[in-house]
Formats: structure tokens, C-alpha cells, sequence
């Protein structure tokens, strides 16, 4: 690489369902950011990484790379004006074919299978979402990104029920060579509408899907399953300064139990079913985070000297996640689903409004509905302008240039309350 080319940026988007959203009003700052600073145009991500509705978010940004600014725009219209039925069937009669008979296996199937094969393969049908990521991602003109320069990789992870193996299939200009880890691995493949039905599978909720490969075929479902290392696709593909975007806090403040409406009661489905999700799609990028601090701790202890001969390599990595609880946002929205959804998920145990709400971070995951989704990309645009400076220094934008006509100049940041960005250290061989 050059001695003056800028180094090679990635971006990592998580899963999280609705909660997505946030990731939009995030890179809507950081384009805001970039103009105020007066930076280059063109795609500012070399290298983009995403999983479940982060990776819808990733392919959309990918496959119109030749205008970040307009593939921008067409999340921010897209995510500003969702319906839970532009994801999912929720009209009374789709909701009975899918969740309602799920919910009747569960209790009384045993019963019902003896006379029929009632087979339901998840609580809701997202035929609807293959229809919208048909409009959305024009995944046809990915190679022609890459290869024009805008792009040079694109990585959707997805977990195989079969194989037990969580699989980054990636596409890239580069060649780079599949990798090969405990429990997880890489797969060249031009991706595909199925690669995104696949990774955004949450479990439970959306049927998995069957994605092939020469000689073989299998179910995949949700990337955020197995996901032990979230951030290592990007690093695999050559970046070497990322930007991760998480879907939910971080670091939880220690809130005392009786303050959280039902803490003392027994837990309902629908709470159990909402932690479970939480660590499916929160867990992993947090235990990410940390590996890699100590891994940098431990390289700062080398001598110079020893640095400069070792394998490991300088990764500079700046996270972004949400400075408030998505749950409790959540739950002053409950209202907004449709009134069978609604119906539906209080047979789970998804109930009341605001404070009193039990359920919610379930629902948080499903409520594709602007009031809510609108909601988390101003708050990802807030997080994201309280640290302008620091994001100008990431992308080595100059604070000093003088900003665009019509534009504010940069502000100070002020972090309180949001994860700030470190600097991290990892290379091939551990990720």
C-alpha cells in the first residue's frame, strides 16, 4: 500500500431485528460529520460486515457503493417509513397460519399431529421481507462496485443448523483466502436475496432458509447465533481501522431488581424468550470488545523492537452503541403493531405500556414500525454527533478544513453516557 493511501476502513453492522434502525441514524451522523468537516466523498467503507438486519443494512450500503450518499438516503427513507408488514404477514389470517399454530403445538399439538401434519416452521411468516430486499439491495451490481473500485469486500454471516458452524460467506475483490476457525468459517460466494433471508433468520421467529454450495445444502438461520467473534470478517478482508455499530447497550447499568415492572414474578415466555435473544445478539460483540483490549494491553507491554518483528498488527477500532435501553424505548411502542401481532405476542406474555410493560425487549426485536424504528435512528444520530471529533479523527477527516457552504462546523464531543471508542490490537491468526 502506499505510503499515502488511507488505510483500509471497514465497517461492522450486528443483528438485532428493529433495533437496526439505530445502525442507520449512526451513518447518517458520520455522513453529516463528513460533510461538516468538509472530507472526501466517495464510499468512506472499504470493507462492510453485517449480520441478521445488519446485514440487510450492510448489502444495501455495498451494492450502491458508487453513492454512499444515495444508499443512504434509501435506508433512512426505507427505515423512517416501516411497517411490520414490509417484514412479516400481520393480518389476522397470516398471523393464525404461523404464530397461532405455533402456539397450539406447543400446547396441544402432540394432540392435533395424530390427525394432521401440522408442521409450523416459525411464529411469524417474513415471505413479505424477500419482496422488500428484492426492491432494497440490487445485489446484481455488487461485483461491478468491486470492481469499479467503490468496494473491495462484502461479508453476511449466517449459522448452520445442520453443521452446528457459524459461516461468514463473503465476496471480495482480492481473492482473499476462506478462513478456517473453531466453530466458524468462511465461504466465497456471490451473494445472494437468500445469503439476507438466511442471516436475518431470527431464530424461532423466521424460517430458516436452505443456501448451497457445490455437492452440498443446508438450513441456515440468524449469523448472530454462534457469533463469537463479530468483528473478525472485516479484519479477514484486509481492514485495518473499523467502525462497529452495536444494536443495544453494551455495558448495562446495575438497576436494582424491584425497580423494573414484574422483576419479582416468574419469568413469562416472552421474557425468557427476549433474554435469550438479547444474549444471541448482544453478548458476542461485547466479549468481542474485550478480547481484543486485552490483546492490545498485551501487545503494549512488548518492546518496540519485539512489536516490529511480531505478527500482530494495529487495529483501530471505534464503537458506536446505543446510550440508552432499547427495551424501555420498546415499550412506549408496543401499541404501534398491528392489533393481531399484538394479539399474538400477548399469548406469550408480551404485555402493558411504558414503565409497566413485561415483554418488551422481545417485541423490541419485531417492531418494525416507524414510530419506533424513527425513534432509534435519532438517537443513533445523536450518540454519533455528541462524538464528532472523535469520529473525525477515526476517519481522518480535518476538523480545521473549512466546512461546505450551508453546514455547521464540527462541535466538541461530548461522550457521556456512550461507549467510547479505543484503540484495539488483532491480527489474522487470532480472529
Amino acid at each position: 500500500m502506499p505510503m499515502d493511501a488511507p488505510p483500509v476502513t471497514g465497517l461492522i453492522l450486528t443483528g438485532g431485528g428493529a433495533r437496526a434502525a439505530y445502525q442507520v441514524g449512526v451513518l447518517k451522523a458520520v455522513a453529516r460529520i463528513r460533510r461538516n468537516c468538509n472530507g472526501p466523498t466517495g464510499n468512506p467503507f472499504d470493507v462492510i460486515a453485517g449480520t441478521s438486519a445488519g446485514a440487510i443494512n450492510a448489502a444495501t450500503l455495498a451494492c450502491r457503493a458508487d453513492n454512499f450518499d444515495e444508499a443512504l438516503a434509501t435506508l433512512v427513507d426505507t427505515w423512517s417509513d416501516f411497517s411490520v408488514d414490509q417484514v412479516y404477514r400481520a393480518d389476522s389470517f397470516g398471523v393464525v397460519q404461523t404464530g397461532a399454530r405455533w402456539l397450539t403445538m406447543l400446547s396441544i399439538g402432540w394432540v392435533l399431529a395424530k390427525w394432521r401434519r401440522a408442521r409450523p416452521r416459525s411464529f411469524l411468516d417474513n415471505s413479505p421481507l424477500r419482496e422488500l430486499l428484492t426492491r432494497l439491495v440490487p445485489v446484481e451490481r455488487l461485483k461491478d462496485m468491486m470492481a469499479q473500485g467503490h468496494l473491495k469486500a462484502l461479508a453476511v454471516s449466517a449459522s448452520g443448523y445442520g453443521s452446528g458452524l457459524h459461516v461468514t460467506f463473503y465476496d471480495d475483490q482480492a481473492g482473499v483466502q476462506p478462513w478456517n476457525r473453531s466453530q466458524r468459517i468462511a465461504m466465497r460466494q456471490t451473494i445472494t436475496i437468500e445469503h439476507l433471508m438466511a442471516s436475518s433468520a431470527i431464530p424461532f421467529v423466521f424460517p430458516a432458509v436452505a443456501l448451497g454450495s457445490p455437492g452440498h445444502s443446508e438450513f441456515f438461520g440468524d449469523g448472530s447465533m454462534r457469533q463469537s467473534a463479530p468483528i473478525s470478517p472485516a479484519v479477514h478482508l484486509g481492514a485495518e481501522r473499523i467502525l462497529v455499530v452495536g444494536a443495544g447497550r453494551l455495558h448495562e447499568p446495575l438497576v436494582p431488581s424491584e425497580t423494573r415492572a414484574g422483576s419479582a414474578e416468574y419469568p413469562n415466555l416472552a421474557q425468557i424468550a427476549g433474554h435469550a435473544l438479547s444474549s444471541i445478539f448482544l453478548d458476542a460483540l461485547a466479549v468481542d470488545i474485550e478480547r481484543l483490549q486485552r490483546i492490545n494491553k498485551t501487545l503494549s507491554l512488548l518492546p518496540p523492537e519485539i512489536r516490529g518483528h511480531s505478527e500482530l498488527r494495529p487495529i483501530d477500532v471505534l464503537v458506536i452503541a446505543p446510550s440508552q435501553r432499547l427495551d424501555d424505548i420498546a415499550s412506549r411502542h408496543l401499541q404501534s403493531l398491528p392489533a393481531a401481532i399484538r394479539a399474538l405476542l400477548r399469548g406469550v406474555g408480551v404485555s402493558g405500556q411504558g414503565v409497566q410493560a413485561r415483554g418488551a425487549a422481545l417485541a423490541s426485536y419485531l417492531l418494525f414500525e416507524a414510530p419506533f424504528t424513527r425513534e432509534l435512528m435519532a438517537l443513533g444520530e445523536t450518540d454519533t454527533l455528541q462524538r464528532s471529533d472523535e469520529v473525525a479523527r477515526f476517519f481522518g477527516w480535518d476538523r480545521r478544513g473549512k466546512p461546505r457552504s450551508g453546514v455547521e462546523p464540527c462541535v466538541e464531543c461530548d461522550a457521556s453516557g456512550v461507549m467510547q471508542g479505543n484503540f484495539f490490537s488483532t491480527h489474522k491468526l487470532h480472529h
